[in-house]
């Protein structure tokens, strides 16, 4: 229902105010620029307007020759003192961001450095799930790393960057943007995470409200209810181990931010203190010498793997983390690559959404965060720790220091007393976990629907559909779908012909890049979490999961349908084969039958390459041209696998040879 006050025509064009006594000149700051003859001479008129800038705006004139400092941010939303909205923002990951910058830029002026400020902010995906909306989500990541770097260049007097950021794709931009500033001091402050709700339905559940209602498992005042408190606190990005909690957790695994700063609860003091203190570490690189450079490296990229491996993180860094190494101008990661070290990294950290228990990111926070997860990871011998992070230490120095401190001993303290957990169940050592039976979260299945690869968590396969020897084997018939609306309606259905059945595997094409710019399909794998029969549903795209999915989803199928990709070739009433040995880390999904009928592996392979890819086949007609063009240079610069970035040479080459195809073809 309609309640904006009514208002009309008169309102818009006469002021309640008519006073419009006002001066039109003003006598400006008083004072004098410190300009000097070499000043005056030598520097560029840019400089020397940036000046007169920067005391129109209030600086104190004789303080314009000290060093700049920027600081960017994804803040959004606008608050009162008291912290009620004068504005929204899209999520509480940016909402409160705007404190830490304060608390930065107090810092960097009490330094003695002069703080500019600038914000990109970012979307949430939560929000645009199910919606066009997501068609821009992740080209936004590669826009805002360019606004962000753009930002940075034209403040040509910057000495260094601080980066504040939260979410989903926000933390990756700016991880992007400061990996490509080689040359500039750098550092990022993580967000931090919202409080876990006491008594309701995490963040991550709730999305799937929609589908157990229709379904009639819930009541509508219970839906009513849960919504209202599903986001227990008004900052920070979500409460569990989503995108955005593992951004902030591969930040500080690479050395781009201070120990033990990443998943801090949003609002408090410790959190706004590590704004302060990452002020402090940009000062202190600046004076230094140290440069993102040097901190980004091909063995802190190596350690950033490792950790989200023993974390159990999203998935979605699958995508990030190779962009990151780009940008960089580092080799980029492999499936090979990310197999490899999911084999050899034991996974150690109980957190949503993975488990056994699910403990939210707050208190994996208390239980000592990421340089805990990474003291274990020294022990076992799995990190480089010679690498130069932004405090001006090695990551060795770090951990030395983290292991003695008296933070690390107060923050384990508190969470044992007060929530009575014990931090040794959040973190474990390699047998404790073993103990727990607590694996390794992700597998790569390959086969002839996914010949360049695919990616489950393997870890949230429900146990009860799990063999004994640990593997997940299921043989179904495809239902299959070229959108995410008529795949959620299947879910959503009473209609039973229609309504998706346990047994089903879906098939979700044309939501890779080319579809819809590799839309986040978490409202489907979220309802088949929730909904009660769900476990026996499996799932099969080329498009993308949330950091909290969990079940039988295979995403990040390569080659994508619009792409040529086998999975376009898949037809309703296809025999789907997935095998996921979650002891091992091997998987496979192919094509063996049709009609029910099992016919093989070898069948499935003759079949695929006699198929043609359905002339039907189409990109989402809402997908904007904006994506299309993103969609367009990343697969001319490696694809998904490559982290959909902009590989600018590549771009160049394809864009020449096809000139020279054109013209063959017109002459």
């Amino acid at each position: 229902m309609d309640k904006t006050k009514n208002i009309n025509v008169k309102d818009v064009l006469e002021a309640e105010d008519e006073s419009w006594s006002f001066e039109t000149h003003s006598s400006g700051p008083s004072g004098k620029i410190p300009f000097t003859e070499e000043l005056l001479i030598e520097e560029s008129s840019g400089f020397h307007f940036g000046m007169s800038q920067s005391a129109g705006m209030g600086w104190n004139p004789a303080e314009l020759l000290r060093k700049h400092f920027l600081i960017l941010s994804t803040s959004g939303g606008l608050r009162e003192p008291d912290g009620s909205p004068i504005a929204l923002g899209l999520h509480t990951g940016h909402y409160e961001l705007s404190l830490q910058v304060e608390q930065a830029a107090r810092e960097i002026k009490n330094l003695n450095g002069i703080p500019f400020s600038l914000y990109c902010s970012d979307p949430c995906d939560g929000r645009t799930n199910g919606t066009t909306g997501m068609m821009d989500s992740l080209p936004y990541r590669n826009d805002a790393a360019q606004v962000f770097r753009r930002q940075a260049r034209s403040l040509p007097t910057a000495k260094g960057v601080l980066g504040i950021a939260s979410c989903d794709k926000g933390m990756p931009a700016m991880m992007m943007a400061l990996a490509g500033l080689k040359d500039m001091p750098v550092v990022t402050v993580p967000g931090g995470s919202t409080l876990a709700v006491k008594d309701g339905e995490d963040t991550g559940m709730i999305q799937s409200i929609g589908a157990r209602f229709s379904q009639g498992e819930v009541t509508l005042d219970y839906a009513q209810d849960v919504g209202c408190r599903a986001c227990a606190s008004p900052g920070g990005g979500c409460h569990f181990l989503g995108t955005a909690g593992t951004s902030q957790v591969i930040s500080e695994s690479l050395g781009l931010s201070i120990t033990h700063s990443a998943l801090c609860p949003s609002g408090t003091d410790a959190w706004k203190n590590i704004a302060l203190r990452s002020a402090r570490a940009l000062v202190m690189a600046e004076r230094t010498g140290l440069r993102s450079g040097d901190v980004i490296n091909d063995s802190a990229l190596q350690n950033a793997m490792v950790v989200h491996a023993a974390c159990g993180g999203s998935t979605n860094l699958l995508l990030h983390l190779p962009a990151i190494a780009h940008a960089a101008s580092r080799r980029r990661m492999t499936v090979s690559d990310w197999n490899k070290v999911n084999k050899e990294t034991p996974r150690i950290v109980d957190v949503l959404p993975n488990g056994p228990v699910g403990y939210p990111t707050s208190e994996l926070y208390s239980a000592g965060g990421v340089p805990e997860v990474m003291l274990h990871l020294r022990d076992m011998g799995l990190l480089d720790t010679s690498v130069m992070t932004v405090t001006g230490q090695t990551l060795g120095d770090n951990l030395d220091w983290w292991k003695d401190s008296a933070r690390r001993f107060e923050v384990r303290k508190q969470l044992m007393d007060v929530n009575g957990v014990d931090p040794e169940d959040v973190i474990m050592d390699r047998k404790r976990a073993s103990l727990k039976g607590v694996t390794s979260t992700v597998t790569f299945p390959m086969g002839n629907i996914a010949p360049e690869g695919s990616v489950i968590k393997s870890t949230a396969i429900d146990p009860s559909v799990v063999d004994s020897d640990g593997v997940y084997r299921n043989t179904g018939i495809a239902r299959v779908f070229e959108t995410e609306s008529e795949a959620i309606k299947a879910i959503k259905s009473s209609d039973e012909s229609l309504r998706i059945k346990p047994g089903d595997i879906m098939i979700l094409k044309c939501g890779g890049p080319m579809g819809t710019g590799m839309e986040e399909v978490y409202q489907i794998t979220a309802a088949l979490k929730h909904l009660s029969y769900g476990k026996q549903v499996a799932l099969i795209t080329d498009a993308r999961f949330s950091g909290v999915s969990t079940g039988a989803c295979i995403g990040h199928v390569g080659p994508e349908a619009l792409a040529g990709g086998p999975l376009g070739k898949i037809i309703e009433r296809d025999l789907i084969e997935i095998i996921i040995d979650r002891n091992e880390l091997e998987g496979s999904i192919n094509l063996v039958g049709k009609n029910g009928d099992y016919i093989g592996v070898d069948w499935g392979n003759e079949e695929l390459n006699k198929r043609s890819v359905p002339t039907t086949l189409q990109e989402h007609p809402k997908l904007p041209s904006d994506s299309r063009l993103w969609a367009a240079l990343q697969s001319a610069s490696g694809g998904t696998w490559g982290g959909c970035v902009f590989d600018v040479d590549s771009i160049i080459d394809t864009l020449e040879a096809g000139k020279v195809a054109l013209k063959k073809k017109q002459n």
